[in-house]
């Protein structure tokens, strides 16, 4: 239940920055385990204005149930990605409750909704890029979290898509002790709706009551399966030093030892394998971290995107 409400957290607080918005209908989508997402639904944001050889597209994936409309919080001069110099792109994952979920599916409604993988998301993001935007190359991509994990899939599924990448307290593998976190929460979302808001009460957090009865656990459980069972590796027979050796885009990893929610080790290890640039934050807020360091983190992030 940590897990839940610690990566659920990565919020900013800021001004809304997007100026338009859409909707990437992909049609019926052939998922990773041989499944198919009927009808698959992709919405996005955009803020900024894409230049003249359509070189500044940014793509910028949010957190563990996080979406495009929170994620703009964070867009902006002086914040994590500069509207104001890029043509920022913010997209939804399914299973959030926006993009394509169980609790939004007509044709799959509920525990009727397939299992996506991490490849699956970055599958349908290519897409959006390519089909509904028309571009053929992004400047950089960007995630946090969850969104992190997505651009280390980026960034070996279309090495050359890209010019940088930046992950953020995301990981290339998921490891043992984070899918025990996991399975906690797991164990946390099998509890009705009933028993787990009057847990959070019971502890005197009304807040937290109020998200549990507002929640779908189904979307929860296809994004936390698909976070489990994310490793970049397997495309390369297991192998995580041929991933890193894939990769053709500059990169940022920024994480912390004091990460307790993503075991940070992979990130760091990919980065030495792949001769990346790392910003180690200090860790005082542990995965928060990019919360409540976002002046360091978003200046150094910016210098690199600019470069």
């Amino acid at each position: 239940m940590r897990a839940l409400r610690s990566t659920v957290a990565l919020i900013v607080p800021g001004l809304l920055a997007c100026s338009a918005s859409g909707t990437a209908d992909l049609g019926d989508l052939q998922l990773e385990s041989g499944q198919v997402l009927k009808a698959a639904r992709l919405p996005y944001r955009t803020a900024g204005r894409l230049n003249a050889d359509r070189s500044n597209a940014v793509l910028v994936m949010p957190w563990f149930q996080g979406t495009s409309a929170q994620l703009a919080r964070q867009i902006g001069p002086g914040q994590l990605v500069d509207s104001s110099r890029f043509f920022v792109i913010l997209v939804d994952a399914f299973g959030n409750g926006v993009a394509s979920s169980p609790s939004n599916s007509d044709a799959q409604p509920g525990a009727a909704f397939p299992a996506v993988s991490m490849r699956d998301i970055v599958k349908a993001q290519y897409r959006l890029v390519t089909e509904t935007l028309q571009l053929r190359h992004l400047h950089a991509v960007v995630g946090v979290s969850m969104g992190g994990m997505q651009v280390f899939e980026w960034i070996v599924a279309h090495p050359d898509f890209m010019t940088k990448a930046v992950s953020i307290v995301g990981s290339p593998r998921t490891q043992p002790d984070d899918v025990e976190r996991w399975n906690d929460g797991i164990r946390w979302l099998s509890q009705s709706r009933w028993q787990r808001t009057r847990s959070q009460l019971s502890e005197l957090k009304p807040r937290a009551a109020l998200a549990e009865w507002g929640s779908d656990p189904e979307n929860q459980l296809r994004q936390i399966r698909a976070i489990v069972d994310h490793d970049v590796a397997r495309r390369f027979g297991g192998s995580m030093e041929n991933a890193a050796a894939a990769v053709r885009a500059e990169l940022m990893v920024v994480s912390t030892w004091s990460d307790r929610e993503v075991n940070p080790k992979p990130a760091f290890e990919f980065a030495r394998m792949a001769g990346a640039q790392i910003l180690e934050l200090d860790g005082r807020c542990g995965h928060q971290a990019p919360s409540c360091e976002r002046a360091t983190m978003w200046s150094a992030i910016g210098r690199f995107l600019e470069k």
